[in-house]
């Protein structure tokens, strides 16, 4: 299972990288539509929806994201709104938290409302995180990546407390403590690359504040993590979908970047 979801990880992020630094600006927007549109599917499925009702619900979620970025950059040089971006961080930093620490069930009005809260402006932020810099949307997904694999290792290694075992039984504060570690480590390696030309990578000799942008993403992360965590567990499946193989579903791999994508638009680009 390890090897299958090694060589799965290294496909994912060769063809990641290949369209984040080689597609043009139009291609990469297509590029999101279909990762979006993927997970639109896998969302609707956890709410119970029908073939049918799957089909239209993704259709609504790309057309939607089709809506909020092809009218070019708007005041700002952003191509989603902003007012998108802070309604998805108001959602996690708030109500997720609430809807994770109250395990309370769902009703699908409620679940496919939030997917639209959530995924279109998901889909915009990489838009707008790839527009700003390539490095920058990197930079952002590298925390993703670190985190995840810190808290695998160190949590196996060392972990004893469980995080939310009702919900998501391997995970451990000490998991969560060696991803932010890592995560600090990351953020300063950044900064020590740092050019006038790229700002957000501590150029500007704020390696610090940097590093607590960074650390806060990968909190919300955790957050997205555990609360897809949650809606599977009540959906009464393990895994969003089957399209990776030793990884589910695209759900199963993006639940973290969904959560902290908008706000890293509003830390590093507003």
């Amino acid at each position: 299972m390890l090897k299958t979801r090694a060589l799965t990880a290294a496909v994912l992020l060769a063809a990641f990288g290949a369209a984040l630094f080689l597609l043009p600006q139009l291609g990469w927007i297509v590029f999101c539509a279909a990762l979006l549109g993927a997970a639109a599917w896998e969302w609707g499925g956890l709410a119970a929806l029908s073939v049918p009702g799957r089909c239209a619900y993704t259709v609504f979620q790309v057309l939607l994201f089709l809506v909020l970025v092809l009218g070019g950059p708007r005041a700002g040089g952003l191509y989603g709104p902003i007012w998108a971006y802070y309604l998805s961080g108001l959602f996690w930093l708030t109500i997720a938290p609430l809807w994770i620490w109250g395990k309370y069930r769902y009703a699908r009005p409620s679940l496919l409302g939030v997917g639209f809260l959530m995924l279109p402006a998901a889909g915009a932020a990489l838009v707008d995180l790839r527009a700003g810099h390539p490095a920058l949307l990197l930079a952002v997904m590298g925390t993703v990546w670190i985190s995840d694999s810190a808290a695998y290792f160190v949590g196996r290694r060392f972990g004893k407390r469980k995080l939310a075992p009702s919900i998501s039984p391997g995970k451990t504060w000490e998991g969560v403590a060696g991803a932010l570690v890592a995560v600090a480590l990351y953020a300063l390696a950044w900064a020590a690359l740092g050019t006038p030309e790229n700002r957000w990578v501590g150029a500007d000799g704020n390696a610090p504040a940097f590093a607590a942008v960074l650390l806060g993403l990968a909190v919300v992360g955790i957050i997205g993590d555990l609360f897809e965590s949650l809606i599977k567990r009540q959906a009464g499946v393990k895994d969003s979908g089957t399209l990776l193989p030793g990884h589910g579903g695209i759900l199963d791999r993006i639940d973290a970047p969904v959560a902290m994508l908008p706000l890293a638009v509003l830390a590093f680009m507003r």
